[in-house]
């Protein structure tokens, strides 16, 4: 929840090729205050049956810049192991990687008193992410 002194942020995650939430991608959460500061770590959470995280931890004062990490390759990795159980290998992996990205990170500038939710819509070649309500 953003304060008068804080931002917030929310997130979730559409896996457009199956038209359904995406489940079980962790997600970490980084903070910075200042374009030339350092980026902390402030914990993560990983994605519930409707996509979304709901316990990101909150923002400290004073931060203007967010990262998301979503880490994406070992939700693609199940994902088509489900699908293609003894089938060969997709023949556009490269050197034995399951997933074309195996992490999307996306950054952003915040400021106090507003809240922030990014959507990611993923699918295995391609990704967006938008400024959310």
């Amino acid at each position: 929840m953003s304060t008068e002194t804080t931002a917030s942020v929310s997130t979730h995650i559409l896996d457009t090729s199956a038209g359904r939430p995406a489940e079980g991608v962790a997600v970490q959460l980084f903070a910075r205050s200042g374009a030339e500061a350092d980026w902390q770590t402030l914990g993560g959470s990983a994605t519930d049956a409707d996509g979304r995280c709901k316990d990101l931890p909150a923002l400290p004062e004073g931060t203007t810049h967010v990262r998301l990490v979503f880490e994406t390759e070992t939700y693609f990795a199940k994902k088509q192991a489900a699908a293609q159980q003894d089938a060969p290998a997709l023949r556009d992996s490269e050197n034995g990687r399951p997933v074309f990205f195996p992490e999307v990170t996306i950054a952003f500038a915040v400021v106090p008193g507003e809240h922030y939710h990014v959507p990611l819509l993923l699918n295995p070649f391609g990704y967006s992410v938008y400024r959310g309500s």
